[in-house]
């Protein structure tokens, strides 16, 4: 066996969702999570592609990033992420997103609806932070695989994120 024989991403590869080893299956561009099935490497693109769902990711320094063709799963990502930084003693004060999102999130952003809060905030916000979008992706930029970084400071949120509330409050109360 040669390592022509194996796909891109070598013998295995750790799973994007659950981090579990995933060996290659020999003569193919595939790998084999034993709890979420089939990924297929791309060569041409270098992504991996989870054959029941579609849902794709890249590889930048030894980690798995989704790239997301809905806000729903960008903003379930971003919560997430929100909430392992609370638990770390930090808040994030500012959202960067990766500007290939900028049209799928526009229709989402939150301006001030009063003249007071458009003046103060000058900037549009994203799920309660301030956004601003990454800067012009050039061939080797980490923002062509990342989706967001956040900017942090030391210390518990100064307000509660909008969107970690319960979504389905109401739902499951018999009337």
């Amino acid at each position: 066996m040669t390592l022509l024989d194996w796909p891109i991403f070598g013998i295995h590869i750790s799973c994007p969702i659950c981090r579990r080893q995933s060996p290659a299956l020999m003569l193919t561009e595939a790998y084999l999570c034993p709890s979420h099935g089939v990924f297929e490497a791309d060569p041409v693109t270098g992504g991996l592609v989870h054959l029941d769902t579609e849902r794709c990711w890249y590889l930048w320094q030894g980690n798995w990033y989704q790239q997301h063709r809905n806000p729903e799963g960008l903003k379930i990502e971003v919560y997430q992420a929100l909430y392992h930084l609370h638990y770390q003693g930090f808040r994030a004060v500012k959202l960067t997103l990766a500007r290939r999102y900028e049209a799928l999130v526009q229709s989402h952003l939150e301006f001030q609806s009063d003249w007071w809060r458009q003046i103060y905030y000058a900037k549009p916000r994203l799920y309660g932070l301030p956004l601003e979008f990454s800067p012009a992706i050039d061939a080797d930029s980490r923002w062509q695989v990342i989706n967001f970084e956040f900017s942090t400071e030391f210390g518990p949120p100064a307000y509660a994120y909008p969107f970690c509330t319960r979504w389905d409050e109401g739902l499951g109360k018999s009337t």
